[in-house]
This record gives C-alpha cells, sequence and structure tokens, in this order.
C-alpha cells in the first residue's frame, strides 16, 4: 500500500504507452456483476463491459430476459455471460447469488447497482406504505445488502470496483419522484460510507444519472421534461449508451485514484440554475 509520504516516480515512456493501449480492453480479466442488467441502463453497461473484455453475470428479476441478452451478449463479444434471477430487495438472496456467480465466473471484482424503481403517484399524500416500502428496497436496501457482501468478498481477494447508479433527483427533488429521490440521496451516502470501509483496495462511486429515454420514459410527462430541461446546456434526455463512458471510466484502471465521487452524467442538469 502506498503509504502518504511515498511519491510515485514518473513512467517511462514505455510504460505510459502500455498503460494507454490497455485501455482498449479496459475490462479485461475482470468479472462484472450488473443489477437491472437485462434492459435500460444496465443493458447498455452490461455490453460495454463484456466488450471491453469482462466476464458479465447479468442480474433481474426476469431471468428470461437475462438469458436472452446473455446469449446474445457472449455470441457477439467471446465473453463469458450469464444469466441470474434476483429481486435486490431481497436480503438473504444476495449471498445465494454471489455464490452463483462465483461457481460459473469465480469471484466479482466489479459490481453495478443500476436496479431502480420510480413508480409515479397523484400527490404524494397518496404515496401508499407499499409504494415507499418498494422504492427503499430496491434503490437502497438491495444496494446496501449487495456493497456489504460483495465489497467483503472483494476485500479478501485483493480488491475491486463498485459502482452505483443514482439520480440528480437526489440533489434536486421534485415532489413527483420524492421516494425515489429520497432513496437516490441515501445512496449517495452509502457510496462514501462503503469507499470508506472498504478501501484502499475496494473502490466505490457513484454516477448521478440524469433523464435517460430507458423504459421509465415511457411514464414522464413530456410537457413538464421539456419545460424542466429548457433552460439545461443540452436540453435533452439522455440515450441510454451514453452512460458507458463514465461506467468504464469508474470500474476501469484509470480511474485507481477514484473513489467517493458522485459523478454527474446528466446533461447539465446540476448546473442549470
Amino acid at each position: 500500500m502506498t503509504r502518504p509520504r511515498d511519491r510515485p516516480q514518473p513512467r517511462s515512456v514505455a510504460e505510459a504507452v502500455a498503460a494507454a493501449r490497455a485501455v482498449d480492453r479496459p475490462m479485461a480479466g475482470r468479472i462484472a456483476l450488473v443489477t437491472g442488467g437485462s434492459r435500460g441502463l444496465g443493458r447498455e453497461i452490461a455490453i460495454a463491459f463484456a466488450a471491453a473484455g469482462a466476464d458479465v453475470a447479468v442480474v433481474s428479476r426476469k431471468k428470461d430476459a437475462c438469458e436472452a441478452l446473455a446469449e446474445e451478449l457472449a455470441d457477439a463479444t467471446g465473453q463469458k455471460v450469464t444469466a441470474h434471477g434476483a429481486h435486490v430487495a431481497d436480503w438473504d438472496r444476495v449471498d445465494t447469488l454471489l455464490d452463483e456467480v462465483e461457481a460459473e465466473l469465480g469471484v466479482v471484482d466489479v459490481l453495478v447497482n443500476n436496479a431502480g424503481v420510480a413508480p409515479v403517484y397523484p400527490s404524494l399524500d397518496d404515496v401508499t406504505e407499499l409504494l415507499w416500502d418498494k422504492v427503499i428496497g430496491v434503490n437502497l436496501k438491495g444496494p446496501f445488502r449487495f456493497m456489504a457482501a460483495a465489497g467483503k468478498r472483494m476485500l479478501a481477494a485483493g480488491g475491486g470496483a463498485m459502482l452505483n447508479i443514482s439520480s440528480i433527483a437526489s440533489i434536486r427533488p421534485t415532489r413527483s419522484d420524492l421516494p425515489y429521490a429520497a432513496a437516490k440521496a441515501g445512496l449517495n451516502v452509502l457510496t462514501k460510507g462503503f469507499a470508506q470501509e472498504y478501501g484502499p483496495t475496494v473502490r466505490v462511486n457513484t454516477i448521478l444519472a440524469g433523464p435517460f429515454f430507458t423504459d421509465i420514459a415511457a411514464g414522464w410527462d413530456m410537457d413538464f421534461f421539456e419545460r424542466l430541461t429548457a433552460d439545461w446546456p443540452q436540453s435533452r434526455g439522455g440515450a441510454p449508451a451514453e452512460i458507458v463512458g463514465a461506467a468504464l471510466y469508474l470500474c476501469g484502471p484509470t480511474a485507481g485514484f477514484t473513489t467517493g465521487t458522485l459523478l454527474a452524467v446528466d446533461g447539465g442538469g446540476t448546473a442549470a440554475p
């Protein structure tokens, strides 16, 4: 472990060139688990990681959807891609899921907590206990358990990286997404706490995602959305593939000094007035 007073020596040109070339396949040799991996942002991240050299475990409640993606992705990349059915809010399922993935691929050294739900509701007074518990379970409880269990295994195996997909709603909430925003704000806190708990060999970071046109966009009020984004620097929503660059960076070898970070990928939403 590098001590605070240790100063790394400049790399030789040959070392720097070799490191730059390795970025072409930054996930080579890694074993990644992506929750909510069969669609939306999770699907794009799973595809990008496999294309970059990782073996990938695709996880969602609908195992058949995971299997369809896993088969197609394995054929396209030549990587091992496995499919697993799991509800991320099921506390006891997490360890058995990690055992399954280890048996098929090896110890997970990259975890992506992407699974999320953001149900719509007429008003805050109409939010039911069932809706509240569902939102907290998927967006906060599940990621906590995954990070605690996977992080411990990563630590024992020598290190790894964990990435949470949060939302700019966690810092710019509206009345229409308050339970979701509260859960994601909690996820931001967990990011910093787990970075301390499992550092220095396990890094933990979060993407604050802006509005992406995934399946969830089907329920958007587009008139409200257009008013919301009108003054944003890019004045639009994101394509799911636009999450990939940040995910590869935060989980890859060039982010070795990045942990406990909340990185906004939001078309400038957090910079808007």
